[in-house]
């Protein structure tokens, strides 16, 4: 954005979200890019340098205003509004007062006790000069996930086919372990590893980071990956799991990702098939969750979400080795700025919104033993119908060896 014109209707929207939330004003503040949303929501020139604090303050209704440094007083021209210029930490603090003298609750990059870590950019100095003009400050959470969580139309076309992508991947991975195996090649989980990113190149797809294929006691470490030097080799007898996710090769694509469940051998023993459909009880249990919710008009937030999957889990005797949050948001990264459905790490009481998507991906972790979790990407459309992307959804445990 380089024109005035081009923030007119960014301001309108973030006037129209200000308004339904029932707060006063959105106060951006920035310094050396620490807060990566007022970074990349204002979308400044980037030939700019900025290497003092500004502050911007959008209204609920009337004009924006600026707040910038003497030696930096041009820096926001681009945006729309009055500005005034501080020079000394006194002039900052009697115009910050001056710039929210009208506001009792303002909004900014905070969360409460950082109940949602990847809110909390401003820091607790910055709060606290804020709070000292006498405002109320609450979290922008939900304002940060309209504007940086919320997919287009091109968006989701690109993730469809990503996720459809991933989901031929994996078959094409255990098809990759079945020959060599049978052939008794050696194998290990790095060489699986390598052959699902050989998949992505293919595709045009990319990562942020490699695919993990993880066997036996591996798989009850969450983040456990393979690499060159530290790796495990593949067996019969050996339970297996994929974890993938990747994107377009393409500006503003985002992300799609799965795992899937194997087992090497024709059969699966009857325990690691019992613990996997106690997993995807508790996956169907969210998604169920989601569309009875999302059906009958609820407004409804991502630590409900988790707690639909936690409470069958836990039912069934398995709550205390299932020790992760239920899923997270999708984006632009693979984990993205929208809500997480999480009731465990942090209370994530964000609403879950239309255009937005999320994972569900249970998981029991058996120390010693193996892991097992099944993740599926779910999509709130514009019309809020619930869409389950990169489908079929696994159902069993896949027999590689059959």
């Amino acid at each position: 954005m380089n024109a005035l014109k081009d923030y007119s209707e960014l301001i309108h929207e973030i006037q129209k979200a200000l308004q339904t939330e029932h707060i006063d004003g959105w106060l951006l503040y920035n310094f050396r890019d620490s807060n990566i949303f007022a970074t990349r929501l204002l979308a400044l020139p980037k030939h700019i340098m900025f290497t003092r604090r500004y502050f911007y303050y959008i209204p609920a209704e009337g004009e924006p205003r600026k707040l910038v440094h003497r030696i930096e007083e041009w820096n926001l021209d681009a945006l729309p509004g009055d500005k005034s210029i501080y020079l000394s930490w006194h002039s900052l603090e009697e115009e910050l007062k001056e710039l929210l003298s009208s506001a009792k609750k303002v909004a900014m990059e905070y969360s409460p006790r950082c109940a949602i870590p990847y809110v909390s950019t401003v820091d607790a100095g910055t709060v606290e000069l804020v709070r000292g003009t006498g405002v109320e400050i609450v979290s922008s959470a939900n304002l940060i996930q309209y504007f940086e969580a919320r997919w287009d139309d091109e968006q989701l076309r690109d993730n469809i086919a990503s996720a459809a992508h991933l989901r031929q991947i994996v078959d094409e991975t255990f098809g990759f372990i079945r020959k060599n195996i049978n052939s008794n090649s050696a194998i290990t989980e790095y060489d699986v590893q390598q052959f699902m990113l050989s998949e992505f190149i293919k595709r045009g797809l990319v990562t942020s980071s490699d695919p993990n294929c993880s066997v036996n006691a591996n798989s009850a470490n969450p983040h456990y990956e393979p690499t060159k030097e530290i790796h495990t080799p593949l067996h019969k007898g050996d339970y297996v799991l994929l974890d993938l996710w990747a994107k377009k090769d393409k500006p503003r694509s985002v992300y799609a990702d799965i795992t899937w469940m194997g087992f090497l051998g024709d059969t699966v023993p009857d325990e690691f098939e019992k613990i996997f459909q106690i997993v995807k009880g508790g996956r169907d249990a969210a998604l169920d969750f989601v569309r009875s919710s999302i059906k009958a008009g609820k407004i409804i937030h991502g630590y409900e979400v988790d707690d639909a999957a936690r409470n069958y889990i836990t039912q069934h005797g398995y709550g205390e080795y299932f020790v992760h949050r239920t899923g997270h948001s999708i984006g632009e990264e693979v984990h993205g700025n929208g809500a997480n459905m999480d009731n465990l790490e942090t209370r994530d009481e964000r609403m879950i919104i239309p255009q937005t998507s999320f994972s569900i991906e249970p998981g029991i972790y058996l120390r010693d033993k193996y892991g097992i979790r099944s993740e599926i990407d779910v999509y709130i459309s514009k019309d809020r119908e619930v869409i389950v992307t990169g489908l079929p959804m696994q159902e069993k445990v896949v027999p590689i060896l059959q």
